[in-house]
């Protein structure tokens, strides 16, 4: 057996009382703060349902609202005992056991216990939606089971070596509470989509699909407060980059996500009331084909539009050097990145070559989607929309709030011939990327969006799933980018860097590039 304890815990409210397994007392006699936090997402909230989410569009739901056995904090990122306090792994890799901390409240005021990690699990796993593919390729429903009160077992289908790395996607929610608002078999989902079933650091006080959605400090929360952290939050979805930027420098909002366009961002530096903070983050920008269609089934084909995208005209005309190009499905700060390895160049004239190449031909106009409220998304997409045009290949840019543009992404039927992307880092492992996007056993949510399918490369990912010898689990990752990059199912663009605008007297944020610094447990008004 190989155990984690949970003493690294470096963080200021982790009392050694709660580390003995009770909850620490809050603070009383805060002073209400005299000015809201409003945080100006990017993104739409058209759901609070943690188990139907799986983006960072909604992840500050998932993070403040709700807490899981184990969580990614700071960067470099460093998985943190949360809800459990350690781990057991069994020899043969298949069985996981978790013991929880004693004395964990919901925001009913109900203690959550093994239960509610079972009935999330199944609950997810259930409704196929969410983290689900991504759980459901190691765990399958009904295969968790309670020990006792305070401690979960989980019986993996095969060795997986991501699993530790992907549990703090399993957010756990309220067993009894939900199971009192189940309507006709849906979990609770109609319900859940907008109240709150969680025990996070934050507990809900309003939503409006249209406005948002209101948070107050959730003084029971296990790891107790030790200081002036903010009383409420309000997230609103503010999808025109130019409101949000103008309502920065006038101060009607605190902060929002860190990927402005940069002319934009350095308009934001110039603001005497903002601070713009820096720091690597592991994002991969990349345009999706729809491999399933005609003629994106033709090699060839892809290569001609690989080959049709300005790279340096996106990177250093567009965002001024500000990110890194990345010609592979890994972040070059990630392990298992193929070092020296050479990818796609802006050129027409090889571009031709392929397309005389090509068994089959363009002949109509192919949709390139993006989701709202996203400007360098648009501008990777009028990147490629201007190259393809040289070749004869006409497009239609198609901007959908993200609620409507995600289901599209389960089925190759309904999926986009194109679709502009960023993929964000959800746990930082390279499966977390290429895994995701071209295992033929992930289909079925956005990063999969190519619905590509290589026996050879889907070998090679299961070993990078199943080795724990680290070696040879992210040689395999990077044999693995060598032929997806070959086989050309996307165009691979840059990896990005972070600039958080806030305002200038907003201190303790915490970034860490799962949720993009999203967390909001440690920001306070200086």
């Amino acid at each position: 057996m190989t155990a984690m304890a949970a003493g690294g815990l470096s963080r200021r409210g982790l009392l050694a009382a709660a580390a003995a397994g009770t909850v620490a007392r809050p603070l009383t006699g805060w002073a209400t703060e005299d000015k809201p936090f409003i945080f100006a997402n990017s993104g739409e909230y058209d759901t609070l349902d943690p188990h139907q989410s799986f983006d960072v569009a909604r992840v500050a739901v998932r993070l403040n609202l709700y807490d899981s056995l184990y969580r990614w904090e700071d960067n470099p990122p460093k998985l943190q005992p949360w809800l459990a306090e350690r781990h057991t792994i069994s020899a043969d890799g298949l069985t996981y056991t978790f013991n929880l901390r004693q004395g964990v409240k919901f925001h009913d005021g109900s203690e959550l216990s093994a239960d509610d990690v079972v009935y999330s699990v199944d609950r997810l796993l259930g409704m196929g939606k969410g983290a689900a593919p991504l759980i459901g390729q190691m765990v399958e429903k009904g295969t968790t089971r309670a020990a006792d009160r305070h401690t979960v077992v989980f019986t993996l289908k095969k060795p997986a070596a991501i699993f530790l790395s992907a549990i703090p996607e399993l957010f756990i929610v309220n067993t009894a509470l939900l199971r009192s608002k189940e309507q006709n078999g849906d979990w609770g989902s109609t319900w859940l989509s907008s109240n709150d079933a969680g025990s996070g650091s934050y507990r809900l006080t309003a939503f409006d699909p249209a406005s948002g959605f209101k948070v107050a400090r959730f003084d029971g929360h296990f790891l107790g407060w030790t200081g002036p952290n903010l009383d409420t939050i309000d997230f609103r979805p503010v999808l025109d980059t130019s409101t949000i930027v103008l309502g920065l420098t006038r101060g009607d909002y605190t902060a929002t996500d860190g990927y402005l366009p940069l002319e934009q961002i350095q308009r934001l530096q110039r603001a005497p009331n903002l601070q713009v903070l820096e720091a690597e983050s592991m994002r991969l920008a990349a345009i999706q084909m729809n491999n399933t269609k005609p003629p994106f089934t033709d090699v060839h084909f892809r290569r001609a539009v690989a080959y049709a995208f300005d790279y340096e005209g996106m990177i250093d005309g567009i965002l001024g050097g500000s990110v890194v190009r990345n010609p592979v499905p890994i972040p070059t700060n990630c392990p298992g990145y193929p070092t020296g390895i050479k990818g796609y160049t802006f050129d027409l004239d090889k571009a031709r070559a392929e397309l005389k190449l090509a068994k089959t031909v363009a002949d109509r106009t192919y949709t390139i989607a993006f989701s709202s409220g996203q400007i360098t998304l648009q501008q990777q997409a009028e990147v490629l929309q201007n190259g393809l045009r040289e070749l004869g290949i006409m497009t239609e840019l198609k901007v959908m709030p993200w609620a409507s543009l995600q289901p599209l992404f389960r089925s190759p039927e309904t999926s986009p011939d194109f679709f502009s992307t960023i993929i964000s880092t959800y746990y930082p492992d390279p499966h977390n990327w290429i895994g995701e996007m071209y295992s033929s056993a992930a289909w079925g949510t956005f990063k999969s969006a190519a619905f590509y399918k290589n026996p050879e490369v889907d070998q090679l990912l299961a070993t990078g799933m199943r080795e724990t010898d680290q070696t040879t689990r992210l040689n395999a990752y990077g044999e693995a980018a060598k032929i997806v990059l070959a086989d050309s199912p996307g165009v691979f663009i840059y990896n990005t860097k972070w600039f958080g605008p806030y305002a200038k007297d907003v201190a303790g944020v915490r970034f860490c590039p799962v949720g993009n610094g999203m967390e909001l447990r440690w920001a306070r008004f200086a």
